[in-house]
């Protein structure tokens, strides 16, 4: 039958004869014809498609034992009429005739559109609910399964995601060779094209899960899933169990530490830090291990563990002896080192000294622009410090300022908030030393003009730049600020220094404080309010938002509405 279909398609000028056979009642010749058109449609559609009928009336007549062939060529018909929802009907009814290995641009454009058809029904894009026709089931699985048996595990993990298929996803990363590799990938696509927050955590526990399989498991990949998946008490478990193992195994969970603490997701790394101290404290045996005197409990969280022999003898003040475990030792000095990683501590001051050993500011171009300003022009002054705050960002370099004080003061009302605030962007990051960096211009005990209220807003927001995205030391400091004193703009600066401190953290005492300010409806504090809320709820998709969208319809002020 393929050879008489084969020479049909060299000799046939015209399917007329072929349409005419299918009126003939020998289910033989009506066989004939089928498989001579089938290999001429791409040629001769225009000319079957006046009788696509009969043949659409043959893959319905249930006595016919070659519907599915009927189905073929009507939808080979359909598809050169550009009728694809039609066209991917009648492939569906042919079931295994329709060849999905076929490269010609009939079978690969079906084949993007039964793809996509199973996608949206998988998802419910279509906002309905569709039931899976279980033929249409049966075409991708072949495509998933024909990608895996050819080794093109990519393609197949790329379709079995957008189909939500994580049965057909765990298949091909298990029969790749490269298992990291794949899993990687799966990480980057769920990144990249998933934009189902809840179906990407799906992705990302199935491959937690496929992970934690492997004989020598990626714990660096783990803790970067685990951290998307808001799991941290699975993430201190990993760590507090790398920093009890080998010299190795604490250098891998440094790494991790490091890894996270780039992600700079304060709430997390703040759980993280917590279930680490919890672990701790459950693993602590108080009744079989004393407390050590705090000379030396100071002395052997500093000291290397391997200066510490095991069996070594403590005197104590009472005259009795206490023996060391160097293991304990060691593992106290590690947790201290992944905890400073964590709080972003170790990043913090490397990067200080990173910058202030490379800082090649030019103080010349300064003092050029500061001369060729005129002296009552504030745009210009505002212009020049606003420069010298960028120019010496994060370097904890201020001698412009220093040197230049008398000019400085020459700033007023929000031009000498900007200017104080500028000293936060210079010393960004200098944790230890801000506040008192900042002692000067920073309210004193809720007094009432000790300085200028635009100096203590500007220097609470400066408060908020050092400490962004680190704020668990100077947060409180800024709500007892906020709290103590009635003046707008102390409040709008208070207000914007919480939310950079607090970034992302949805505390939730932090949020009652900023929202107090917002409802007072001022319009200077107000803004700064609805800013602040903002950056503490950055990221959390926190229902408090349709509360503040209520709260902006309400207020006539323009600054707060817009801020929302």
């Amino acid at each position: 039958m393929a050879a008489a279909a084969a020479a049909a398609a060299v000799t046939v000028s015209s399917a007329g004869s072929l349409l005419a056979m299918l009126q003939e009642p020998e289910p033989e010749l009506k066989l004939h014809a089928l498989a001579c058109l089938n290999s001429l449609v791409h040629a001769f559609w225009h000319e079957i498609s006046t009788s696509v009928s009969s043949i659409e009336s043959l893959y319905e007549d249930e006595e016919f034992d070659q519907r599915q062939l009927a189905a073929l060529v009507a939808s080979k018909v359909f598809f050169h009429l550009g009728e694809l929802n039609d066209a991917l009907s009648y492939a569906l009814g042919a079931g295994a005739l329709f060849d999905v290995a076929d490269d010609s641009d009939y079978a690969q454009t079906l084949l993007a559109k039964a793809l996509d058809e199973y996608a949206a029904i998988r998802s419910g894009a279509a906002g309905e609910e569709k039931t899976m026709d279980p033929r249409l089931e049966a075409i991708v699985e072949r495509m998933l399964d024909k990608c895996i048996l050819d080794g093109k595990y990519q393609q197949a993990m790329g379709m079995a995601v957008e189909c939500r298929r994580l049965d057909k996803l765990e298949a091909a990363i298990s029969r790749c060779d490269n298992l990291h590799g794949a899993l990687s990938y799966c990480i980057n696509l769920s990144h990249q094209y998933v934009s189902h927050r809840e179906y990407r955590l799906e992705i990302l526990r199935c491959l937690v899960k496929i992970y934690q399989t492997l004989p020598n498991p990626d714990y660096l990949s783990i803790c970067q899933c685990l951290m998307f998946l808001d799991e941290s008490d699975t993430v201190a478990s990993i760590l507090d169990k790398l920093i009890s193992g080998s010299k190795d195994d604490a250098l891998l969970a440094y790494q991790a530490a490091f890894d996270l603490a780039e992600n700079e997701n304060q709430a997390f790394l703040l759980n993280v830090r917590n279930h680490l101290d919890t672990l701790n404290s459950t693993h602590a045996n108080p009744d079989s291990t004393p407390a050590l005197p705090s000379d030396h409990a100071a002395n052997a969280a500093t000291e290397p563990s391997g200066d510490v022999q095991m069996g070594d003898d403590v005197n104590m003040p009472n005259g009795s002896a206490l023996t060391v475990d160097p293991n304990k030792v060691a593992h106290a000095d590690r947790l201290t080192k992944i905890k400073n990683i964590l709080s972003g501590e170790t990043s913090i001051q490397l990067t200080l000294q990173f910058l202030y050993s490379h800082n090649k500011s030019d103080l010349l171009i300064l003092k050029t622009i500061k001369q060729a300003v005129e002296m009552r022009n504030s745009v210009c002054h505002s212009a020049t410090i606003c420069s010298n705050a960028i120019m010496h960002a994060g370097t904890t370099v201020d001698t412009f300022l220093r040197e230049n004080l008398e000019w400085l003061g020459r700033a007023t009302n929000w031009a000498k908030f900007s200017a104080t605030a500028g000293l936060g962007v210079i010393h960004r990051g200098h944790l230890q030393q801000g506040r008192a960096l900042m002692a000067p211009y920073l309210p004193q005990n809720g007094a009432i003009g000790s300085a200028s209220p635009y100096s203590e807003g500007g220097a609470l927001y400066a408060l908020g730049l050092i400490h962004a995205n680190h704020g668990e030391g100077i947060k409180e400091f800024l709500r007892e600020s906020l709290r103590n004193t009635s003046s707008e703009v102390v409040q709008h600066g208070a207000c914007l220094g919480l939310g950079l401190a607090a970034l992302g953290t949805a505390d939730e005492e932090i949020c009652e404080d900023i929202k107090n300010v917002l409802y007072t409806d001022s319009a200077v504090a107000g803004e700064a309010a609805g800013v602040g809320l903002g950056l503490l709820m950055v990221g959390t998709a926190s229902e408090k938002a349709t509360e503040m969208l209520a709260y902006a319809h309400d207020t006539q002020h323009e600054k707060i509405i817009s801020v929302w």
